[in-house]
């Protein structure tokens, strides 16, 4: 059996490192597909971790795990908050789905209270920077 999670990022996250630290800390995006791989591998998983600044791109990897994958971690980033599309798509798939965030969105500005994709996500993990990605590993394990 394929034990693949598979972790998608959406716009601007291939920034992390020097976009807003204050708000998304230092730690860049490769330094969190290495604390990804090395907490899957933890749980029996592996790992396939995909960022892109399209949504297009995003709507076809859900897709594409939704065949091939036990389960998605996705930060949408900024598509959160404007995707319908991105949640009929995780909507269509059968596996489980954990949101993951950096900051906490609810904290910000009004426009990122409401996430299209938290209605279709088992669970989701914000505002704990990077060990987030780590902690919706270990959640998705537990399902």
């Amino acid at each position: 059996m394929n034990k693949t999670i598979a972790i998608l990022n959406g716009p601007n996250l291939n920034l992390l490192g020097t976009r807003e630290p204050e708000i998304y800390g230092n730690t860049t995006l490769a330094e969190i597909e290495g604390m990804c791989r090395e907490a899957a591998v933890k749980q029996g998983f592996n790992v396939d971790f995909k960022q892109s600044n399209h949504e297009g791109n995003l709507i076809d990897w859900v897709q594409q795990a939704g065949r091939e994958a036990v389960g998605i971690i996705i930060n949408a980033a900024g598509y959160t908050h404007t995707s319908v599309a991105l949640h009929d798509a995780l909507k269509a798939v059968r596996i489980p789905v954990i949101e993951v965030h950096l900051s906490d969105p609810k904290a910000r500005e009004t426009f990122r209270h409401y996430s299209y994709i938290e209605p279709v996500a088992k669970k989701t993990i914000c505002g704990h920077g990077a060990k987030g990605y780590v902690m919706a590993i270990e959640a998705l394990a537990g399902l």
